[in-house]
């Protein structure tokens, strides 16, 4: 089993970088395999809603945004981690979810169904729940199982040495860490004992005009 664990701060190795680590750490000590990926710090442009990767199965720009969908479906489980910029994630990383999440839909992937997923965030003060709130909201539309820890999943700091210093930040990523590898596991077992996956519906799509 291996969990990607994406990094969706313009610093490589910054704080976002340093708390993922810390689940890292802990889904390794669990038996799962991880890999990182960095969205990179280049401009990404958000979703055009042009349909271009329903009919060519990957969006029209061709940057970090294809290179992860291509990959996304060999992993089982996800964390997804952002940094607070204005109360809110980091605008490249909501640009780069808003394209994976709708062109893996519309290509016909289905590359996060049912696979066990999870957003953190990192800020040196305040808006980190009104950012996770917002990265969950990929998970929920994706259908994905949503890993949660013993507190919201933040951590507090400016630097890397302060994220390791916010002591229940680092346990909160310890314990998503262990939970995560947990949930995987269980699915695995109940794979092993032919345990059905819950039957794909086609879609329905309304608005509040007519359906």
């Amino acid at each position: 089993m291996k969990v990607i664990l994406v990094n969706g701060s313009p610093h490589h190795r910054g704080c976002t970088y340093t708390a993922l680590c810390e689940i890292e750490s802990a889904l390794n000590a669990g038996g799962i395999d991880t890999e990182h990926f960095w969205i990179g710090n280049k401009p990404l442009t958000g979703c055009l809603g042009c349909g271009f990767c329903a009919k060519n199965g990957r969006c029209c720009y061709d940057d970090t945004v294809n290179e992860f969908v291509r990959t996304a479906g060999s992993f089982d489980g996800f964390v997804f981690g952002a940094p607070v910029h204005f109360a809110s994630s980091a605008a490249s990383m909501t640009s780069f979810l808003d394209r994976v999440f709708y062109s893996d839909k519309l290509s016909g992937r289905d590359s996060f169904r049912l696979k066990t997923g999870a957003a953190i965030v990192t800020a040196r003060r305040a808006g980190t729940t009104a950012a996770l709130d917002r990265l969950n909201k990929y998970l929920s539309y994706a259908e994905m199982p949503i890993v949660s820890s013993r507190y919201w999943n933040m951590a507090h700091g400016n630097t890397p040495e302060e994220i390791r210093r916010d002591t229940e930040g680092v346990q909160i990523m310890r314990v998503l860490g262990k939970n995560m590898a947990w949930l995987l596991r269980s699915i695995e077992a109940g794979k092993k004992n032919h345990i059905p996956l819950p039957e794909k519906e086609p879609r329905i799509s309304t608005n509040f005009i007519e359906s």
